[in-house]
């Protein structure tokens, strides 16, 4: 059991039999009454955000989160399927919600970690960086850099994001999978 002032951020709990995942925390104290830890959580099955304030009198139970290592496979008609690493005959297979924003930066053959909560798996965690191969990059025009100097080009998993003007086609470039954005060459 967590503590009101022990719930921070990347801690993992569960309020109403759902695992939550700790985003922000701030305990601190309103003129004379007792301290509230005002957070952020995030639903792992849903993915829904809400905040709540637990007060100094409040606990809340830790979730027992594991991770596993499964290998993406391919994706088809919305279905994302996976298997064990060691055990390809061992196949799985998650909906666009459960994989997330993420996927489209999953290489074939990836193997990636799959969190379970009471022997189920509710999502997954990509690496933070990811290396993907740029398929179209339109060319640089001499003097386009009035809209920032940023260029949409698509990447071999078919995601397209914005990257600097000097990125051509054929390079490999390290992409954050969090928020989505181009972080530098790779070559």
């Amino acid at each position: 059991m967590f503590e009101y002032n022990e719930i921070t951020e990347r801690k993992y709990i569960v309020m109403d039999g759902q695992p939550f995942e700790v985003l922000s925390s701030h305990v601190f104290r309103k003129q004379q009454r007792k301290p509230v830890n005002q957070t952020k959580l995030r639903n792992l099955i849903t993915g829904k955000v809400i905040e709540y304030s637990f007060h100094q009198s409040e606990k809340a139970e830790q979730a027992d989160i594991s991770n596993k290592d499964v290998k993406y496979l391919y994706n088809n008609k919305g279905e994302w399927w996976f298997c064990e690493p060691k055990d390809p005959s061992k196949r799985m297979s998650f909906s666009a919600e459960v994989v997330g924003d993420q996927g489209k930066f999953l290489k074939e053959n990836t193997v990636v970690q799959a969190m379970t909560f009471n022997d189920e798996i509710i999502g997954l965690k990509l690496p933070i960086k990811v290396e993907l191969k740029v398929t179209e990059a339109p060319p640089n025009i001499k003097g386009n850099t009035a809209t920032g100097g940023t260029k949409i080009v698509t990447l071999e998993t078919g995601a397209q994001i914005s990257t600097p003007l000097f990125i051509a086609e054929g390079e490999t470039i390290r992409v954050n999978t969090n928020t989505g954005e181009y972080v530098e060459r790779a070559n």
